[in-house]
């Protein structure tokens, strides 16, 4: 019983640091700055012109056409900016939270299998 605690017990630990791995790499074609600048100007275009986006703007009085007009204004440093904005951005959300129930989800259940004591107001299963 004590070497299957002790078994699961490095498995979380080794499942929760990540192995140490590295993140994946990316390789991609390097283009010149007119290409990227463009590339840059299209991906935010578009950001603009979704559908939920394009909502909330009309709900704070932009129109469609005056959000193209300025995109098509902008100078290039001005895209890249914003488009540098844009990648900072969190896709989906706080990730923190996130992370923080899935380490109370994986302690609760520890806790209900008999593995470990971590909250008082559970009982094992045992």
């Amino acid at each position: 019983m004590n070497r299957t605690r002790r078994f699961i017990a490095s498995l979380l630990v080794v499942s929760m640091t990540g192995l140490g791995l590295p993140p994946p790499s990316h390789a991609a074609i390097v283009g010149t700055d007119a290409a990227l600048a463009a590339a840059q100007r299209d991906r935010v275009a578009t950001l603009l012109g979704r559908a939920d986006v394009r909502a909330q703007l009309e709900a704070h009085g932009v129109r469609p056409a005056d959000v193209q007009a300025r995109v098509a204004a902008l100078t290039d440093a001005e895209v890249a900016q914003l488009a540098g904005q844009l990648d900072r951005l969190p896709a989906g959300g706080e990730g923190i939270i996130g992370a923080l129930v899935i380490v109370f989800l994986v302690l609760l259940i520890t806790d209900l299998l008999g593995l470990t004591k971590v909250f008082p107001f559970t009982r094992p299963v045992r």
